[in-house]
């Protein structure tokens, strides 16, 4: 099967691919560094000859609201249109648990044009929401920083390894379109000030992360049901104590 992975040599697309790969399939990462734009459509239709599947884990390279909501609907747009020609079978694309319950987001609000988009067009289709990666939280928490300290918000999250996103990805690649949503999460519901804390201290981060629950997460409030998933999704296996135990040996082993 010919997959080809829009977003392809970034965080997940890389071990996508390399899962695909690695279970015989022809796993083909598409970005701007191999010639593929979409955002202006260059080389999207030599990119999708002869293939069955797309699967879009793109981001923006900006996260200010206009320019998020111009990526993901320009983007989302050229890509659908370059599947209906090549006759693509399934369109996956990876979006984010709890975008609809953000409003205040424009990154969140960016991601509900792009799934309408997806849903209003004729490629069949397969949504994989998932929750915050464990390799994002120091960002989380640093967009918080005001001098020394990090004002985090005491909200549940379910935080989930990239690897295990990558590996649900693939699943979901490799099924029959669901034309439908389904969600991924970590194992575990855990205090975004906990997560917060302990990245910081394993990453030797001098920062003080204080709770605040009048604190906001990337500019709106959230409560505990914001960024968790809802009834059976599909679980990640690996923990994040072991995640976080995991990085400590490889600074380790860095020398850091």
């Amino acid at each position: 099967m010919k997959i080809v992975a829009i977003g392809g040599t970034g965080l997940i697309g890389s071990k996508l691919v390399q899962i695909l790969r690695e279970q015989g399939h022809q796993a083909v990462p598409a970005s701007p560094k191999s010639g593929v734009n979409t955002m202006t459509g260059e080389g999207l239709k030599e990119a999708l000859v002869g293939a069955d599947v797309v699967v879009d884990v793109t981001n923006s390279p900006s996260f200010e609201d206009a320019a998020v909501l111009r990526f993901f609907e320009t983007s989302t747009r050229n890509l659908l249109a370059a599947e209906a020609a090549a006759s693509v079978r399934h369109h996956v694309a990876l979006s984010v648990v709890g975008a609809e319950r953000l409003p205040g987001s424009g990154y969140f609000r960016a991601k509900i044009a792009q799934e309408a988009l997806i849903k209003g067009g004729t490629v069949p289709y397969s949504i994989l929401r998932a929750t915050q990666f464990f390799e994002f939280i120091e960002a989380i928490a640093l967009s918080s920083v005001d001098g020394n300290t990090a004002r985090v918000p005491p909200i549940l999250m379910q935080p989930i390894a990239a690897a295990d996103v990558s590996s649900a990805l693939a699943d979901v690649v490799l099924g029959p379109p669901q034309n439908g949503t389904t969600e991924v999460a970590g194992p575990e519901p855990l205090r975004l000030d906990d997560l917060a804390r302990r990245v910081l201290a394993g990453r030797n981060d001098p920062h003080t992360v204080v709770a605040d629950p009048q604190g906001t997460y990337f500019g709106d409030r959230a409560d505990d049901r914001s960024l968790t998933p809802g009834s059976n999704p599909r679980l990640g296996a690996t923990r994040f104590a072991d995640w976080l135990q995991g990085l400590a040996r490889a600074k380790g082993a860095a020398g850091g």
